[in-house]
């Protein structure tokens, strides 16, 4: 009985000092990244930036809710709440900007497949040299700046002598003075950002169609499957996991236009519908110091872009492809 009891206790105390499932999990944690301390190396850069630029910049938020001034610093300013909200929900501009910065949105959603078009045209075509050509002449649109590129469009654009213009006046037109016209503006903006982002915005869905088995294409043109049956029922559910991946990120990023382009086009002709969230973000905060104010204004933007992506993230879980 004393050996029974002995070998109980000693039972009792090895339990003790086993190590938890926690600490286990700990370990195998530690032991994979040392196995593999390379890769986050390598990681480690991008880790830094985005705690840097991303996530560091964000203390400064607390000044959407203080009267800002930089005098007096983040910690010093008054506390005004969600005034600068207020402000911003009663002003005479709020839904004119919403609305043309929703509109220009929806503009650029509507255009969203031709990309996915080009790259199923891309690849369908089997002469190399041809397809060389055209893929860089749709890609070299992507490298010009945007101040080149804005100078292009009222280059292009002049009622006297710009090229569209001279067209015009070809078929019996009146010449059309386009970037003073505040009913062209969204078209001219969002046909033109297309027209620079068509050639790099495919390649993504070229790198998705390389992965389809050419032995399936080889077997559908067997069955006697035309070239655009082919393309419905192999090569668009091939690209299809891509298409929703970047779809959700464009409507999750669909309130942000950015301010670059539009500041360039505008003018007083066309502020009417040129006029978005992001334009006036920057003349309240840069050109006049209203920094409050401005911050609260991106805030704004950005909780709505932010729940924008959690919905339609949680839609896209119906298709079985998600971004988490």
């Amino acid at each position: 009985m004393k050996g029974t009891s002995d070998l109980k206790s000693a039972e009792t105390g090895i339990q003790n000092f086993e190590v938890s499932p926690k600490e286990s999990k700990f370990k195998k944690g530690f032991k994979s990244v040392g196995k593999r301390w390379q890769y986050y190396i390598l990681l480690l850069p991008m880790v830094v930036y985005f705690i840097i630029f991303k996530y560091g910049p964000m203390y400064g938020l607390q000044i959407a809710f203080k009267d800002y001034t930089p005098i007096t610093g983040f910690s010093a300013s008054p506390w005004v709440g969600f005034e600068h909200f207020k402000d911003f929900f009663d002003s005479f501009y709020f839904w004119r900007l919403i609305r043309n910065t929703i509109l220009i949105s929806l503009y650029d959603l509507a255009l969203f497949p031709i990309s996915i078009i080009v790259a199923l045209s891309f690849n369908e075509l089997r002469d190399g040299r041809f397809k060389k050509i055209t893929q860089t002449i749709t890609y070299a649109p992507h490298f010009i700046s945007l101040a080149v590129m804005v100078g292009m469009l009222i280059s292009f654009l002049d009622p006297d002598t710009g090229i569209i213009n001279y067209a015009l006046k070809g078929l019996g037109f009146e010449p059309i003075d386009f970037m003073q016209s505040a009913g062209w503006f969204k078209s001219i903006f969002v046909w033109s950002n297309h027209w620079q982002q068509l050639g790099w915005g495919a390649i993504i869905y070229l790198a998705a169609l390389a992965s389809v088995d050419p032995q399936l294409i080889d077997a559908a043109k067997v069955d006697g499957a035309t070239r655009l049956q082919r393309i419905r029922h192999i090569n668009i559910p091939a690209i299809m996991p891509t298409i929703v991946i970047l779809l959700i990120l464009q409507l999750g990023n669909s309130m942000n236009l950015g301010f670059q382009k539009i500041i360039l086009m505008q003018n007083s002709l066309n502020m009417e519908s040129s006029s978005v969230i992001q334009t006036y973000v920057f003349e309240n905060g840069i050109l006049q110091g209203r920094y409050s104010f401005a911050a609260a204004i991106g805030l704004f933007d950005s909780l709505i872009n932010f729940g924008l992506l959690i919905f339609f993230n949680r839609l896209a879980r119906r298709t079985g492809t998600s971004l988490w």
